[in-house]
Order: structure tokens, then C-alpha cells, then sequence
């Protein structure tokens, strides 16, 4: 029986420990206290583990390196993740954009339903700091701060760079250039956007639905998606704002326009009937009055101020102009970014060990025999709704099926 030593204790980890601990002795060794620490603080402490699509349709929300998934994917596909948890006790939901949750909405379940299946043949390691990865002939020597551990191989599954606060420090990158691999340059993905623009402190935690926001990068369209949107301190947030900037992550922001349309389901002259009925209604009353009928009072305000428009003017001294005005910022509502912001706050990290250097029918290293990776320490990185962790549990299986 050989041995293994998986490096992580997050889904890819946990999930390359399961698998491997079939056929071989395998030692799991997690840094911090506890197992899953990134997985509490998914969906909002709900955990979305996976997105209940079919596989061919997963691809097209894979931003980087959708090829280089294929094998882990069809290998252990999102229908695979749900069968195996519900197999193994975990009761689970499908929600709005068929993302996949615990019923009981509570993360640690889906933490708790993994390690049930660990403590069965996997001797977890817990509070125990990697120091370094060395081969000597065929065998790996494992240094940690509580001793030296000695194997057939070792599955990296560290993670990437993002809310280090969960462990996420980057080790896995290091040991990779150590054994000669490259490093993708490191960028936050899922993350907020700051914004130039004088009005998003005034906006600040409001929330918008069904808006659309359109992307263009050298006036050619790059993004349009129809969704929620939420303002912040610095910028903007949200599921399409999170969506935008992985695509947007290694580009120049002076060649990216941005806009918000507040009433996608409404074209120009539809809206221009629905402003005069509302004129009609509010006749002898402030513009203000009729704003609030159509926009969250601020957003409103930041409206009007855009089209140079006195709040309480009245909607009978509103000009054809001033009221073309408003249109056009309602169906292009356009924002200024400065960038994005940083890679501690991302929900991913895009970036990270090349995916040309590993083999992607079984996660091993093409430089290095008995050396795999998994998760998110790998140049991959998808949109959000439970695909990130889906390519982790996938990527995590295949390593600790070929390890």
C-alpha cells in the first residue's frame, strides 16, 4: 500500500484524501484548527457547493483554462458532487440559477459530511504548518513544524492567495516553484470594482435587481448580464459585478466602459410612456415625487443630479430634453472604474500554477513523478454559483484517484 500525503484540508483536499484513502495509506495535513475554514464563509455561511447544470453547460462559466477541466470534470461532474453528498447523508436544496446548498443552509454540514468520511481511514493532521516538500529518489520527505513525514507522494491543495485569514497564504505556490513549476501571475476574481464616480458613498448599500450591467472593452461588448447589483463604499458589488471582474481582471480599465440599465425590460420609448404617465399623476409636484416611483429614493436623486435637474422642480416645468435626459441615464447609467479591488478580498484567487505543466488527466505534475495538484492552487477560476468549489471537489477527486 502506498503512502500519500494530501497538503490542505479544504474541499480539494478533503475530497483528494476521500478518494486516495481507497487504495493507499494517506496522511491529511491542515494548518489551521480546523478543516473546510474557507468553506463557513461561502453563500453567505450557506456553502454553495455546486451548481446543478450539466456538465457541458458548466464549461461556459469557467473563465480561465476550460479545456485543462474537461478529464476532472467528466471524471466527477456536478450530478457526481450531489449524488455523492446526498449518498453520504447530506440533504441538499437547489435554488435561483440552480445553485446547490445544504437544506439546512448552514456550511458546517457540508464540512461535517466530509470529515465523517475522513475519520473512517485518513489520519487528519490538524494545526500543523508545512515547512517544506523535498524528494530524495522516489520518496517525498514532508518537513512540518511537528516533525518530518515521508512518502509515495503528495497532493498540493493549499488554495490560493485570497482572505489569507483562512489559511489561503500562498504555500502551495512556493513548493511548486521549488520543483521547478511556474507561477501564473496572481489576480483577485469575484471581487468588488472602485468606481471614480463622487455619488457611490451616497449609494451605499443599496441593493438593485433585475438591472443589467454591459461591459464593453475597446467598444466591443464583453460582458451583459441581467441581474443583481449592489453599491458600495468604494464602487460596486454584487453577483454581476463578482462575474465581471474575473473577466475583466488582466485587462486595462481605460479601455473598459461600463454601464447600468434600470429598467432592461423597458426600451427607450416605453419608458419615455411610463415618465409621462407618472408626470400625469404627480402634475403640480416636484420631479423628485415621480423619481421615487421608478428608483430607490438616493438612486433617484443621484439621478436627477446627473441630468442637472433641481429636485423639486416640478414635473410640468420638466422640458423634453430634460426628460430625454433622464432616459438615457436610466438605460445607461455609467460608471468610471478605477480598478479592482484587492486580491485579500476576493472571493478566488485567478492565477497560479500553469496548467500546461500538469497533467490534466490525472492532476500530476509534468516535471516531477507522484507530485499532484488540485483546487484553487491551480491556474483556474469560474464565475460564481458553486463552480469554484465544484472545480475543486473535480480536481480534487481525479488527484486522489491517480495519486
Amino acid at each position: 500500500m502506498k503512502k500519500v500525503v494530501v497538503i490542505g484540508g479544504g474541499p480539494a483536499g478533503m475530497m483528494a484524501s476521500i478518494k486516495a484513502s481507497e487504495q493507499n495509506s494517506v496522511i491529511l495535513i491542515e494548518k489551521n484548527e480546523k478543516l473546510g475554514k474557507k468553506l463557513y464563509i461561502t453563500g453567505k455561511g450557506r456553502c454553495n457547493l455546486t451548481n446543478n447544470v450539466e456538465t457541458v453547460e458548466f464549461f461556459e462559466k469557467i473563465v480561465s483554462n476550460k479545456k485543462f477541466t474537461y478529464s476532472s470534470l467528466y471524471n466527477f461532474s456536478p450530478k457526481d458532487a450531489i449524488e455523492f453528498f446526498e449518498n453520504n447523508g447530506l440533504k441538499l436544496k437547489t435554488e435561483r440559477g440552480n445553485r446547490v446548498f445544504p437544506l439546512s443552509d448552514k456550511a458546517s454540514d457540508v464540512t461535517k459530511c466530509l470529515e465523517k468520511l475522513l475519520n473512517k481511514k485518513v489520519d487528519v493532521r490538524l494545526s500543523t504548518n508545512v515547512l517544506s516538500i523535498d524528494k530524495i529518489d522516489d520518496s517525498f520527505i514532508i518537513k512540518t513544524d511537528k516533525g518530518d513525514i515521508s512518502c509515495d507522494s503528495v497532493i498540493v491543495c493549499t488554495g490560493g492567495k485570497s482572505y489569507t485569514s483562512t489559511g489561503s497564504t500562498g504555500d502551495g505556490y512556493n513548493f511548486a516553484k521549488k520543483f521547478g513549476h511556474t507561477i501564473i501571475d496572481l489576480k483577485p476574481a469575484l471581487v468588488g470594482l472602485t468606481v471614480r464616480e463622487y455619488f457611490c458613498k451616497k449609494l451605499q448599500g443599496v441593493s438593485l435587481k433585475n438591472v443589467t450591467l454591459k461591459a464593453k472593452y475597446n467598444n466591443k461588448v464583453l460582458y451583459e448580464e441581467l441581474g443583481e447589483l449592489l453599491f458600495t463604499h468604494f464602487g460596486v458589488s454584487g453577483p454581476l459585478v463578482l462575474s465581471l471582474s474575473s473577466l475583466i481582471n488582466r485587462k486595462e480599465c481605460e479601455f473598459l466602459n461600463v454601464a447600468i440599465d434600470f429598467k432592461p425590460a423597458l426600451t427607450k420609448e416605453m419608458l419615455d410612456n411610463r415618465l409621462l404617465k407618472e408626470f400625469k399623476e404627480f402634475k403640480g409636484k416636484s420631479i423628485k415625487n415621480a423619481m421615487y416611483t421608478l428608483l430607490p429614493k438616493s438612486v433617484a436623486e443621484v439621478v436627477l443630479d446627473r441630468a442637472n435637474i433641481l429636485y423639486e422642480k416640478k414635473v410640468d416645468e420638466i422640458s423634453q430634453k430634460e426628460r430625454n435626459a433622464i432616459i438615457e441615464l436610466l438605460k445607461n447609467f455609467e460608471l468610471t472604474v478605477n480598478g479592482l479591488r484587492p486580491l485579500e478580498e476576493a472571493i478566488v484567487t485567478a492565477g497560479g500554477i500553469n496548467v500546461k505543466e500538469i497533467k490534466s488527466s490525472t492532476m500530476e505534475s509534468t516535471i516531477v513523478k507522484g507530485l499532484f495538484f488540485a483546487g484553487e492552487v491551480i491556474d483556474i477560476d469560474a464565475f460564481t454559483g458553486g463552480f469554484n468549489i465544484q472545480l475543486a471537489l473535480s480536481t480534487g477527486y481525479l488527484a486522489g484517484e491517480n495519486a
